[in-house]
């Protein structure tokens, strides 16, 4: 066989298997949301119940899920500081950090100004500050929503009330 027919065959090959790969985020299903989500989340030495009809999240083509949740924080030592409950099986970009796989809270305040947000990663098991993002007001009409992440083919963006919190995700392989 000829160099250039072998070379096309490969190149042929390797289109269609990065093609196979490649990965596909949905909406994930209420049920799929209670299977990752825990009834009682971890926040740092307390286990809080979560509101689980606030649930929401995606999953990839490969069963991995990046799902969120509102914490039922009153009468807990957290009132006030955490909102949310964010667990992820993938890692995720927001702004200048990268959240690897894992569990993490999420809180908020409000920057003066109505149309920023100022949200705080924390991880769940330690409270430790991972990074802080300004969300900014969604345009247009929509939704308002506890929580909603959406697929990064749609918008990119983990949704709180009428604010949004872009993301990306980061490549594994």
């Amino acid at each position: 066989m000829n160099r250039p027919v072998l070379c096309g065959i490969l190149a042929s090959f390797l289109l269609a298997q990065a093609h196979a790969q490649k990965t596909v985020w949905r909406q994930a299903t209420a049920s799929e949301l209670a299977s990752v989500l825990p009834s009682r989340a971890q926040v740092v030495n307390e286990h809080i119940e979560t509101e689980m009809r606030t649930a929401s999240g995606i999953v990839n083509s490969r069963g991995q899920f990046i799902a969120g949740v509102v914490l039922l924080t009153a009468g807990y030592s957290a009132d006030g500081k955490y909102s949310h409950y964010l667990t992820l099986q993938a890692p995720m970009r927001i702004a200048g950090f990268i959240l690897p796989p894992g569990d993490y809270l999420m809180g908020w305040t409000h920057a003066g100004a109505e149309d920023v947000l100022y949200v705080h990663f924390n991880v769940a098991a330690t409270g430790k500050l991972v990074g802080t993002v300004t969300a900014r007001r969604i345009q247009g009409p929509g939704r308002v929503e506890s929580i909603h992440i959406w697929p990064p083919q749609e918008h990119s963006f983990i949704q709180i009330g009428r604010f949004g919190i872009p993301y990306r995700l980061v490549r594994t392989r």
